[in-house]
């Protein structure tokens, strides 16, 4: 695969112009694979979408969040090969497989559309809309900021089984502590329709400033969720084992904001989760295990820097998608309007290096 030159000199022009406003990329971040064609508006977060049979073919799905903005799909070569436009301000998106709609198993994509109170659900690989024009969120909640949608991670329970069932776990600007976060179970009308239910209300908030970067753990089956300035809190997935806090760490490790979350397997239970540390233009790594005295205990392991400036949104999965990405790649947003695309090998050097010192 190819690496497009355009993407890299707008890499460089764009550090060259963010220098004197924001924190410049340091000498030593590593440097994307790719990087993708441009938005109109401001990327913010990002979704990998496996394809089933030719993992070369998989495709990036991202928000372009200003009003008008919409859901831009990328090959992994960066290049947009499909949108849907015209939405109010889309924030955060994630992507579930085999949601049983008229009998057939179908990929989604999910993404908030926080002006508009709501979250959208699109089929995949064609990123058309199958809500009947929106699921509304956070009903009856007073005040615009506490129905304001903008993280968004999705949850498959049972996964892999008949019984399984998708959820989205939505955050928003503002809400009270112990419910900021409403978990929604999807399903489908007769007429092939997504709807959603809430089913738990749940998540600790500080009131710093706002949840926006959630990820889940489907095979250990935990939440993980930025509340910015504060810390990560982690909780269990499946709200039959209730809203206990599991963990609250990171609390001392970012510069200012925690941002975006992605969990990295290197197996079944072992592997990485990766927070954007925001104004450092870094990432901070921590173990997905946690220690062998207690899964919860998430230390900091290294703090990698990189080449996204002011990243809110990340995903990666370890999924080999070719010469590029044989260990898989991951994908940050970065100030303006791309995402970049790392090869996940060097990262893994970066991590190796850091636990070694």
């Amino acid at each position: 695969m190819k690496t497009t030159l355009l993407p890299l000199l707008a890499f460089g022009l764009l550090t060259l112009s963010c220098a004197s406003k924001l924190v410049p990329v340091a000498e030593n971040a590593i440097r994307p694979t790719a990087i993708t064609q441009p938005t109109p508006n401001d990327t913010d977060d990002p979704a990998i979408w496996i394809h089933p049979t030719d993992a070369s073919k998989s495709l990036i799905v991202g928000t372009d969040k200003e009003d008008g903005g919409g859901l831009y799909v990328y090959d992994l070569d960066g290049k947009i090969i499909n949108k849907f436009i015209g939405m109010q301000r889309p924030n955060n998106v994630d992507i579930a497989y085999g949601l049983v709609i008229n009998g057939v198993k179908t990929d989604i994509a999910v993404t908030t559309e926080r002006n508009a109170q709501r979250i959208r659900v699109f089929s995949l690989p064609d990123l058309k809309p199958i809500d009947n024009g929106g699921i509304s969120i956070f009903d009856g909640e007073l005040g615009e900021e506490h129905r304001d949608a903008m993280g968004l991670a999705l949850y498959t329970k049972n996964k892999g089984l008949s019984s399984s069932e998708i959820h989205a776990v939505v955050g928003r600007k503002s809400g009270p502590s112990g419910t900021y976060l409403w978990q929604y179970k999807l399903s489908v009308t007769p007429s092939g329709a997504v709807t959603g239910e809430v089913i738990r209300k749940f998540g600790n908030y500080s009131g710093k400033k706002e949840i926006e970067a959630i990820a889940v753990d489907d095979a250990l089956g935990y939440i993980y969720y930025s509340d910015e300035g504060a810390g990560v809190r982690k909780y269990y997935a499946d709200p039959v084992k209730g809203n206990q806090e599991l963990a609250f760490f990171a609390q001392k490790d970012a510069k200012r904001d925690h941002e975006g979350i992605a969990i990295y397997n290197t197996d079944e239970t072992t592997g990485y989760i990766l927070v954007s540390n925001q104004q450092n233009n870094s990432f901070l790594v921590y173990k997905r295990e946690g220690t062998s005295l207690n899964p919860h205990d998430h230390q900091l392991i290294a703090d990698i820097p990189v080449s996204t400036i002011e990243c809110d949104g990340a995903d990666v999965t370890n999924v080999n998608l070719g010469s590029s990405f044989p260990k898989g790649v991951f994908v940050a947003m970065s100030n303006g309007n791309v995402f970049h695309l790392y090869d996940w090998r060097i990262l893994q050097e970066e991590i190796d290096k850091s636990q070694l010192n």
